[in-house]
């Protein structure tokens, strides 16, 4: 008996495939909630307890997520942690390249950065480059003991010799994509999405 041919509405061909371009989220709410937790509980491990510890959040989703990690050790710890935030503009070297930036506020804790362990954080590593900057920062600001770094996303492709000490998620991507965090409080929900497709 004749097999009937697959109807338009059932044919394979028809069917509707993924957008290869289409946003995809990779971490939701939940996801990004055990990703800092985690790094807090490493910047703890790292430096056997929170003494000495500040954090600086680099402009502008690195501030939220600094903070969201000093609320997390201070309820490890029973002690608040100092965090500011430490602008890198007037540090990039790509400002001739591109128009004029808006500074954002640098606010150092008090107490300062003399002979502390700064960590760093920030919510994408790229190409290296904004942390290269955000050490010159730290020169016009004080000398630490230490500088560590911390990252939600490390997407990889580096242009300089500078990694991580604590990662959220390592995301693999080529140079085509881009990665957005959104941050409740800067936007309307967590998430981390890749846009655009691989090449």
């Amino acid at each position: 008996m004749p097999v009937p041919a697959a109807s338009p509405a059932t044919s394979a061909s028809s069917m509707p495939s993924p957008d290869p371009g289409a946003d995809r989220t990779v971490l939701d709410p939940g996801d990004i909630s055990r990703a800092l937790s985690r790094i807090s509980h490493e910047i703890l491990e790292r430096n056997k307890g929170a003494e000495g510890v500040v954090l600086l959040g680099i402009p502008s989703r690195g501030v939220p997520l600094a903070q969201r990690i000093a609320e997390r050790i201070a309820g490890v710890e029973g002690r608040a942690v100092p965090w500011g935030s430490l602008d890198v503009t007037m540090y990039r070297d790509d400002l001739r390249l591109k128009p004029a930036r808006t500074l954002l506020p640098t606010q150092i804790p008090d107490g300062g950065i003399d002979d502390k362990v700064v960590v760093l954080v920030d919510d994408v590593l790229f190409s290296g480059r904004t942390i290269r900057a955000a050490l010159d920062a730290l020169n016009d600001v004080g000398r630490p003991r230490a500088v560590q770094l911390a990252v939600l996303i490390d997407r990889g492709h580096r242009e300089l010799p500078i990694r991580a000490d604590f990662v959220g998620k390592n995301l693999p991507t080529s140079l085509v994509q881009r990665v957005r965090v959104h941050l409740t409080g800067v936007d309307d929900v967590d998430a981390v999405v890749i846009e655009g497709a691989a090449s």
